[in-house]
């Protein structure tokens, strides 16, 4: 499954960690409208974890957009529109970076670094 791997000691639960790896995925462009995705069932074999862990995460990405599924099938890529974020969602995504960078110049990383971290992933660069 791409390249998507599960951290079975991360305190992040498992579901979380495969919709925001695919995200990432879908947002950089690895991943294109079209694109099939291995079954929910083969997803499972794959990262060591329960169908129903695959199948969540799979309907979460629907929700948003990204993903179309029918049953007994492997979900595809849709083709998604870019939305429209309300104020209150720019707000909430503006608080967990602030609480982000804090952790981030705690921990002893320069505001430069930090600055040109979020640039390049702004605009999509790879690490």
């Amino acid at each position: 499954m791409t390249q998507i791997r599960i951290d079975p000691h991360s305190s992040v639960p498992a579901v979380r960690q495969i919709v925001d790896a695919l995200r990432v995925e879908l947002v950089e462009g690895r991943l294109k409208s079209g694109d099939e995705l291995p079954s929910v069932r083969r997803a499972a074999i794959d990262l060591g974890l329960h169908f129903n862990t695959v199948a969540e995460a799979y309907r979460q990405l629907a929700d948003e957009g990204w993903l179309e599924l029918k049953h007994g099938r492997s979900a595809r890529v849709a083709n998604r529109l870019q939305p429209k974020p309300s104020r209150r969602e720019v707000l909430g995504y503006r608080q967990r970076l602030r609480e982000l960078v804090s952790q981030m110049r705690a921990a002893g990383i320069s505001e430069d670094s930090i600055a040109d971290e979020l640039l390049q992933m702004a605009k999509g660069a790879k690490p």
